[in-house]
């Protein structure tokens, strides 16, 4: 398609979309009106509903749990495509070295760096593990936990390169948590189907308010979360970091 013709249709989708922007604009609520009905409403009722104090947990994985579920699946989308773009041209090979450019030094590490990599890569795993437990009690939950433990894992690889960091995570493991945490989830959702319930129906007790576990069924889709955003960005950050090992002579170019 030569530039004539993409103006053309981005001329065309702008004149299809601008009615909606103009109809939005317009709907607006003027500026200092109170926006949060909703959000006042699940503030009110959340915790005698659902016996948990961290109403983002409870909109999250009860009320628009959903949509939650639909999130959870595009990560596993996103991830599968980067491993198999990636994987599939590059192979894997658990013995391979980093790449080294021609010309370009590669400077030790300081035993400065190491030693913080080795205290703060296992607190910053436990902080993660923390966050992601109390999603029902305080801000936080298995979004946040598991980027912070899989930012934790990568802190390994800063300190102590990459043969010690490639034999401490493996590839299937994270697979494993991607998938399952994504399954697990969704097998939530078919758990009140089966006792002839609305999908996602919490069929678990609820628990004590304020009490790390509490909510029910909202647990285990934490779990769930939990599993799939730490092991889907770890798997991520090993495919990216794969590309930088040398190949064997044998392997394909």
């Amino acid at each position: 398609m030569n530039p004539k013709w993409r103006l053309a249709v981005f001329l065309l989708a702008c004149l299809v979309v601008a009615p909606g922007v103009v109809g939005l604009a317009l709907h607006m609520p003027r500026f200092g009106a109170p926006v949060l009905a909703l959000g006042d409403a699940i503030n009110a009722q959340g915790t005698a509903q659902r016996h948990v104090s961290n109403m983002v947990s409870a909109v999250n994985f009860d009320y628009r749990g959903f949509d939650t579920l639909g999130e959870e699946f595009m990560l596993l989308c996103a991830v599968t495509g980067t491993v198999v773009l990636l994987r599939g041209a590059r192979g894997e090979a658990l013995d391979a070295r980093p790449g080294i450019v021609p010309g370009r030094p590669i400077l030790p590490r300081s035993e400065a760096v190491t030693l913080v990599a080795r205290v703060f890569a296992p607190l910053i795993i436990l902080f993660g593990v923390y966050v992601a437990a109390h999603a029902m009690t305080t801000p936080g939950g298995g979004f946040q936990g598991g980027v912070i433990v899989a930012s934790g894992l990568l802190l390994v690889f800063l300190g102590d390169g990459y043969q010690t960091w490639r034999a401490l995570v493996k590839s299937r493991v994270l697979d494993a948590c991607e998938g399952g945490g994504a399954a697990l989830y969704a097998l939530c959702g078919f758990a009140g189907m089966c006792l002839r319930l609305p999908f996602l129906s919490n069929v678990l007790p609820l628990g004590t308010a304020k009490e790390v576990f509490s909510g029910g069924l909202m647990l285990l889709e934490n779990l769930g979360v939990t599993l799939a955003v730490g092991g889907g960005f770890s798997l991520i950050f090993l495919e990216f970091l794969e590309e930088t090992r040398a190949r064997k002579p044998d392997e394909p170019k």
